[in-house]
């Protein structure tokens, strides 16, 4: 995998070009700005484009700005968004592109997990933070389409919007796969989703289905 780093916090850049390079990828440009970061992209043309999400002049939302333009003019390379706090500013917008992960930094302490996130965001598919997706789905209330789901199929669904397919889901719960497939049916069928042989399709259309629903 090629990657580019955009990060203002030196230590932590050198730290994410480290991980991934210990890990036996390729890191091709390092900046710390927005604009930089378009530039980089434009020339190498990476797998993966490793963001923060405020970066100069503004501290703001450049970082996510770049994000959105990066998935737009170069829809090949894949961006994973790290962030200090949850901001849902152009999130949904870029989660249904697919190819885009959005973790808070603490999450790269675990490095196994970062590099996980990292691998299958470049691979065309999503990586969503707990914290983020709690704050994505809109809570419980009595018309609210979750309302129907039992607390295993919540579980299951926080898991499928994580971006996590069958397989992880069943590892993490402690479940058999065909018993995932089971509560993932019932679960979209609830919703009224259609199933789809694609795992990143799927959580996709379940996020954009239940923001709507919290409108």
């Amino acid at each position: 995998m090629r990657a580019v780093i955009a990060e203002d916090t030196v230590l932590l850049r050198e730290g994410l070009a480290g991980l991934l390079e210990d890990a036996g990828h390729e890191v091709v440009a390092r900046v710390g700005d927005g604009e930089s970061l378009l530039a980089v992209v434009a020339e190498h043309q990476p797998d993966l484009a490793v963001v923060d999400v405020r970066m100069p002049p503004s501290y703001e939302d450049e970082g996510m700005r770049a994000a959105a333009e990066i998935r737009q003019r170069f829809p090949a390379t894949a961006v994973l968004v790290l962030s200090q706090h949850v901001e849902t500013r152009h999130a949904l917008e870029l989660v249904r592109t697919g190819g885009f992960g959005y973790l808070l930094k603490d999450r790269v302490l675990d490095v196994d997990d970062f590099l996980e996130a990292a691998s299958r965001v470049a691979a065309g598919g999503s990586a969503l933070d707990p914290e983020v997706v709690a704050t994505l789905l809109p809570p419980v209330s009595r018309d609210d389409p979750l309302g129907d789901l039992t607390p295993r199929e919540r579980e299951v669904l926080g898991l499928m919007a994580e971006g996590r397919a069958n397989a992880g889901i069943a590892q993490q719960l402690w479940l058999t796969e065909k018993t995932v497939e089971t509560h993932v049916r019932s679960i979209l069928g609830k919703l009224g989703l259609p199933l789809s042989e694609q795992d990143n399709r799927r959580v996709l259309a379940v996020l954009a289905y239940l923001r709507a629903a919290s409108v």
